[in-house]
């Protein structure tokens, strides 16, 4: 969902933290009557977002509020490459672009930059 707001700066994760929430609420307020339980978001290794921050942040805004209770489920994306010569897609490692069947050193990112809601689940 392109709701997500990066923010910069001294509390990177409780801004993504306040991102989210702020997405969670705009979907509740297109569904009267119903409860989001659970969000869940695609986090990307280069993304730089640490999950436990992330995790605390979270849990800290929504206690003591209505959404208390509300789960936050984080899927680890790791980085991915593809060569452009023999399109083989792999897992990059120890900060080695190399392709590791053709040898090719110019492989593009094709993964692992995510910071996106994947879902939400509700109940109606």
């Amino acid at each position: 969902m392109a709701c997500l707001n990066l923010a910069l700066g001294f509390m990177h994760e409780l801004g993504i933290a306040t991102s989210i929430l702020e997405c969670v609420q705009a979907e509740a307020n297109r569904r009267p009557g119903a409860r989001i339980t659970k969000v869940g978001v695609k986090i990307g290794e280069l993304a730089g977002v640490d999950v436990d921050s992330l995790q605390f942040g979270f849990e800290a805004i929504i206690k003591d509020t209505g959404l208390e209770g509300l789960v936050l489920a984080v899927e680890s994306i790791p980085r991915v490459q593809r060569c452009p010569k023999c399109q083989h897609e792999f897992r990059m490692t120890d900060y080695d672009p190399q392709c590791p069947h053709c040898g090719e050193f110019a492989t593009q990112c094709i993964s692992g930059e995510e910071l996106d809601i994947a879902y939400m689940e509700v109940d109606e």
